[in-house]
C-alpha cells in the first residue's frame, strides 16, 4: 500500500524568507509603481519635481499588503515624497489591480529605504581604525602559520 505524504496547507510557511510568488508579486507591483512615476501618471508637484527610486516592494504572505521602499534620488525630501505617494495612494492601488493579476489588490504602504543608510553604517564600521587593526592582526597570523608549514 502506498504511503501517503501530508500536503501542506497553502497557508503559513515555515520558512525564513518570502516565497517565490510574494517575491515574483512584489517585483510586477515595483515595476508598475516604477512606470507610473516615469512616465508621469501621478500628477504632483512634488513627485513631479524628484526622481524617485522604488528599490524594494515586500507582500505579506496573504498578498494583501505591500510595502513600498521609496527613496528620492540624493536621499532628501523622503517624508514629503511619502507623504504625496500617501495622498495618491487610491489611484495607484487602482492601476496596480489593473496590471497585476490578483484576486484582491493589496493595500499599500509607502516606508523610506533605509538600505542605503545601513551600507554606509558598515563601510564605516569596515573602514574604523580597531577593524583595519584586527583585520592585520589576523593577516599577520596567517603570514606566520604559512611560513611554518
Amino acid at each position: 500500500m502506498p504511503r501517503h505524504t501530508p500536503k501542506s496547507s497553502g497557508g503559513a510557511r515555515t520558512g525564513a524568507g518570502p516565497s517565490q510568488r510574494q517575491l515574483r508579486v512584489g517585483e510586477l507591483v515595483r515595476h508598475k509603481l516604477a512606470e507610473m512615476l516615469t512616465r508621469g501618471e501621478i500628477h504632483d508637484d512634488v513627485l513631479a519635481a524628484h526622481v524617485i527610486t522604488i528599490p524594494e516592494v515586500r507582500m505579506s504572505p496573504d498578498l494583501k499588503l505591500a510595502t513600498v521602499y521609496v527613496m528620492p534620488l540624493g536621499g532628501a525630501d523622503v517624508a514629503p515624497v511619502i507623504d504625496a505617494l500617501d495622498r495618491h495612494k487610491r489611484f495607484i492601488r487602482g492601476e496596480i489591480a489593473h496590471t497585476v493579476n490578483l484576486r484582491f489588490a493589496p493595500d499599500i504602504r509607502f516606508r523610506e529605504d533605509e538600505s542605503f543608510e545601513e551600507a554606509t553604517r558598515i563601510d564605516r564600521l569596515l573602514d574604523s581604525p580597531a577593524v583595519r587593526r584586527d583585520t592585520r592582526k589576523q593577516d599577520g597570523e596567517t603570514d606566520k602559520d604559512d611560513g611554518e608549514s
